[in-house]
């Protein structure tokens, strides 16, 4: 097996799960999704963004949630060629 090709037996955490359906949310104002990732996942904002980074590099995640984790590679890329 490739190491592309996800393994239907190593599937994704619960709290990985719940960072990609996190990020499915739209969020109102300013503070929401910070407030909601404390709240709801328990995880300092920074922390987050560090899980969801590696999760968009795995390809668990993409199986998982294919629309959310290309959305946010999209995203990803966009920012890192403004730079």
């Amino acid at each position: 097996m490739t190491e592309d090709v996800p393994d239907p037996a190593a599937a994704l955490a619960d709290r990985e799960k719940a960072i990609l359906a996190l990020e499915r949310r739209g969020f109102s104002g300013p503070g929401a999704k910070e407030r909601a990732i404390r709240e709801e996942l328990g995880l300092a904002p920074v922390r987050y963004y560090q899980l969801l980074n590696a999760l968009l590099d795995d390809p668990r995640a993409l199986a998982h949630d294919p629309v959310t984790v290309n959305r946010l590679r999209r995203v990803r890329e966009g920012r890192r060629g403004e730079r």
